[in-house]
């Protein structure tokens, strides 16, 4: 079983963000060999936060050495190599997949810039950082088109549109 938590803080806008989390984590983690955690008996959760660029800005700093805000952060609290086993080896019947923050200001920016609404860019960095906390990543070409070929079925999957056609035009 999967369970979302959400915590938004201003200046995010009203919106169910919790139901949009759910929905992206769910369509990520539906897509790749590790979808029976959809299904387990133990619980797994994902934390996500909406928050300032300024705490983004400071968990980037402190974490990655980065003297800026981003869009998404991800920290995952499970090892790649240890997802197989997660669900037979929890103690308590609750496994915390890990974290994933989202800085206002840049996710607006970049949805502007995009034309797109801050709700759908959302979505697509949650399903981004999802993959994330599942052992995705992008640092070569290879690992890059694997992800983002996820990211655009598990967004065509919530109706949206392939947001790496939208950067190129």
């Amino acid at each position: 079983m999967l369970d979302v938590a959400l915590s938004s803080e201003s200046p995010w806008p009203d919106h169910d963000w919790e139901a949009l989390a759910d929905r992206a984590a769910r369509a990520a983690i539906g897509l790749t060999p590790h979808g029976e955690l959809l299904t387990a008996s133990a619980m797994m959760e994902i934390s996500v936060r909406l928050t300032s660029d300024d705490e983004v800005h400071q968990l980037n700093n402190q974490y990655r050495h980065k003297d800026k805000p981003t869009n998404v952060l991800s920290f995952p609290m499970v090892q790649p190599d240890l997802l197989e086993t997660v669900t037979q080896n929890s103690d308590d019947g609750e496994v915390l997949l890990g974290d994933i923050v989202l800085a206002h200001g840049v996710c607006a920016r970049e949805a502007d810039e995009r034309g797109i609404a801050i709700e759908t860019h959302a979505a697509h960095l949650i399903v981004h950082g999802t993959l994330h906390l599942l052992g995705y990543d992008h640092i070569d070409d290879g690992d890059a088109d694997r992800m983002e070929a996820i990211e655009v079925d598990a967004l065509a999957s919530l109706g949206i549109a392939d947001p790496y056609l939208i950067q190129e035009d």
